[in-house]
């Protein structure tokens, strides 16, 4: 008897994470496109997390500097060495389910990355690309 109830709470647990994900993605969407953005495009998304920006010391940053090409596989921080976890929802459940952090992150990593806040098309286009993956 205790296997279903196992398998019972793992497929609750992950069933309440795809839901997090899903309503804090949606929710960020929906406020970007009362700010006037949208429509938000994966491709776009894609096409940004590609991309590299010069940078002050001359060099040359994108999202991938530390979060590969493959936002499925782990990354690694270009300064410190440490590890960062996948960014895609898909390989990393925890992924985009709290609010507080993907807007921190978004501040920081858009303003070490491209050298300036990211607009909210831009993070639009980067959330609908990161769960589709």
């Amino acid at each position: 008897m205790k296997s279903p109830t196992i398998f019972n709470l793992i497929l609750s647990s992950l069933l309440i994470v795809g839901v997090a994900q899903a309503g804090t993605v949606d929710d960020l969407l929906w406020e970007f496109s009362e700010k006037g953005a949208g429509p938000f495009s994966a491709a776009a998304g894609k096409a940004l997390w590609l991309r590299e920006f010069p940078s002050k010391d001359g060099s040359k940053r994108a999202c991938t500097s530390c979060h590969t090409s493959d936002p499925k596989k782990p990354g690694r921080h270009a300064k410190t060495g440490k590890a960062i976890e996948p960014m895609a929802p898909s390989a990393n459940a925890k992924r985009l389910t709290e609010r507080r952090q993907v807007e921190k992150w978004f501040k920081r990593n858009c303003k070490w990355t491209l050298g300036r806040e990211c607009t909210v098309q831009e993070k639009g286009d980067l959330l609908t690309f990161l769960r589709t993956q």
